[in-house]
């Protein structure tokens, strides 16, 4: 890209690469009504990469990694859609990528879910269903657990909790039946640990049950585009109630992230990429 269109897309919040001060870290520390107190968990969130270059490359990939570190999480999620690119970009082999990823430190170590592109494409807005897509196959060939439709009970510091992950709730089976399983994922949980959910669309949200503490999802890219403030594109079925934030329906919590990458044009404009950083708790 040409010096002085990169300074004309910095002089109107527009972003097209990842590079340092372009990274925002992103803080909340909200007061969940069913989680302990005394139960302290710093959790980075990251979504939406979209591994390719020029864009989000393995050189952008070594930043965000690097500056998620930095900030000592007890534990990373990792939001889905690993894949696909936007126009005007060369796809990064999954296993370059996964080993990338592989460098995230956290002593409950990264989890992760799948999103709609991390499965192959049908039509414009559909996704097949695959029992073993390469983005599941290079993250857990790095020792990155991929939750599909999955509860697993954690401990931290002497203290229980679960992480569920959803199936992707756009990748359909071939007879037009959605991956996603919300009953069947929390049916796993039998005790009464709090829970996080991982799913990488917002759109469940208004089906989450209060059991759930808290809802973690991307895919939105907070409009990615978007002018004064407003996002005309959403990828949601409720428009812009779930764009981005730490949003709050009836006493019940669901943060979404900005994501990293680009989906369709390679730029961001007033959506900056970011990291997510939650804090669980009573910190010290």
């Amino acid at each position: 890209m040409a010096p002085y269109l990169q300074r004309l897309l910095q002089k109107f919040g527009a972003q097209s690469w990842i590079s340092s001060h372009g990274l925002v870290v992103r803080h909340y520390a909200p007061t969940l009504p069913n989680w302990p107190g005394d139960l302290a968990l710093r959790i980075a969130m990251l979504s939406d990469f979209h591994f390719s270059e020029p864009w989000i490359g393995l050189q952008a990939l070594e930043e965000i990694v690097e500056k998620t570190n930095a900030l000592n999480p007890d534990i990373v999620l990792l939001l889905g859609d690993f894949e696909e690119g936007p126009r005007f970009s060369s796809p990064i082999h999954p296993a370059d990528w996964a080993k990338g990823l592989a460098g995230l430190k956290a002593p409950l170590g990264a989890h992760a879910v799948l999103g709609n592109h991390d499965y192959p494409r049908i039509a414009r807005k559909r996704h097949r269903v695959l029992e073993k897509p390469e983005a599941l196959v290079a993250l857990e060939a790095v020792g990155i657990p991929v939750h599909v439709n999955k509860a697993v009970r954690l401990n931290w510091n002497g203290k229980p909790f679960w992480l569920a992950g959803l199936g992707d709730q756009i990748a359909e089976y071939e007879d037009g039946s959605r991956l996603a399983d919300l009953r069947g994922t929390l049916a796993q949980i039998d005790d009464d640990a709090p829970v996080i959910l991982m799913a990488h669309e917002p759109d469940i949200f208004p089906e989450v049950p209060d059991r759930v503490s808290l809802t973690f999802s991307g895919h939105v890219h907070s409009g990615q585009i978007r002018f004064f403030g407003f996002a005309p594109v959403v990828p949601s079925i409720y428009g812009r109630r779930y764009l981005h934030g730490n949003i709050v329906e009836n006493g019940r919590h669901l943060i979404v992230g900005a994501g990293l990458g680009h989906s369709g044009l390679p730029l961001r404009l007033s959506a900056p990429p970011e990291i997510v950083l939650v804090e669980l708790g009573a910190q010290t």
